[in-house]
């Protein structure tokens, strides 16, 4: 072995490591509205003895467009070395929940099946999403959650309604399917 291999070989490394921050960086989904979510709490689950644990967490989220919804989910989180570092892939097993707390006022049209949230799962290649849409003939905002890869997505996904109903006294009701695109 030569000693220009190994530098070559670092080289190659160091040009790779740049494109995939390049590539995530441009391939970077848009700006969700919804801020960071809230931390409601973790659990282990896998005990490491020199290591982070692995954890589930859950978090919670307003929906940025819709006044009186918020969803919970729940997340593993990956320990050991690698999870400390953020370089443990993250699997794509995501649950869902959400509910009207208050009043539902829509803030604008929104496009069916627009993300609400999305935060990355990995170092560049997998992502979560929350997506939301409209029943409009049973007046019912839907939430999907999934993750999906650059190369493949995940089927794992998780569903919850909220049914648009009257919050105190004799609050109008706002019908999903007028606010939808």
């Amino acid at each position: 072995m030569s000693v220009r291999e190994p530098r070559h070989s670092v080289t190659r490394l160091k040009s790779c490591a740049l494109a995939a921050l390049v590539l995530a960086a441009l391939s970077g989904a848009p700006a969700i509205a919804a801020d960071e979510p809230d931390l409601i709490f973790r659990r282990s689950t896998v005990f490491k003895l020199l290591s982070p644990n692995d954890k589930l967490a859950t978090y919670a989220v307003d929906d940025p467009e819709v006044d009186g919804v918020a969803c919970h989910f729940t997340v593993p989180e990956r320990g050991g070395f690698k999870g400390w570092l953020g370089l443990a892939e993250e699997v794509s097993d995501i649950s869902l929940a959400c509910r009207q707390i208050g009043p539902i006022h829509f803030k604008a049209k929104l496009d069916q099946a627009e993300d609400m949230f999305s935060k990355r799962r990995s170092l560049f290649f997998k992502k979560m999403q929350i997506v939301r849409g409209c029943d409009a003939k049973r007046n019912v905002l839907v939430y999907m959650v999934y993750s999906d890869k650059l190369i493949e997505g995940s089927p794992k996904n998780s569903t919850s309604s909220v049914p648009i109903m009257p919050w105190g006294a004799a609050a109008p009701v706002e019908q999903c399917g007028e606010f939808i695109k």
